[in-house]
């Protein structure tokens, strides 16, 4: 019966980047995100002059809510300035962005 409920759930659901939870932020924040497939995903971040800076999730995931916590470092594991960044989410034909603000 489980199988079921799974399965009809990840139907009912559209891929899509929900945002983030606490915005602005001062030490970590959660990206939260559903896909409604299982699918390749690839969550960045960017500065406002479009670099990305980090890469939180790359590759192959379930269908589902997910989320992924950011410390407000980069790739190199820096801190990164106070300032805006903007989440960026690609799964399939969905491209999805939202603004975070990072305070320190």
């Amino acid at each position: 019966m489980s199988d079921m409920i799974v399965r009809f759930c990840s139907e009912v659901l559209c891929t899509r980047l929900l945002g983030c939870m606490p915005n602005p932020f001062d030490r970590t924040t959660a990206i939260n995100y559903q896909l409604g497939s299982a699918g390749s995903v690839a969550l960045t971040l960017h500065d406002v002059a479009g670099r990305a800076v980090r890469r939180l999730a790359c590759g192959p995931q379930p269908a589902g809510f997910h989320s992924v916590v950011w410390n407000g470092k980069d790739d190199r594991g820096r801190a990164l300035p106070a300032g805006v960044y903007f989440c960026r989410m690609q799964s399939g034909s969905t491209t999805e962005s939202r603004r975070v603000t990072l305070v320190r």
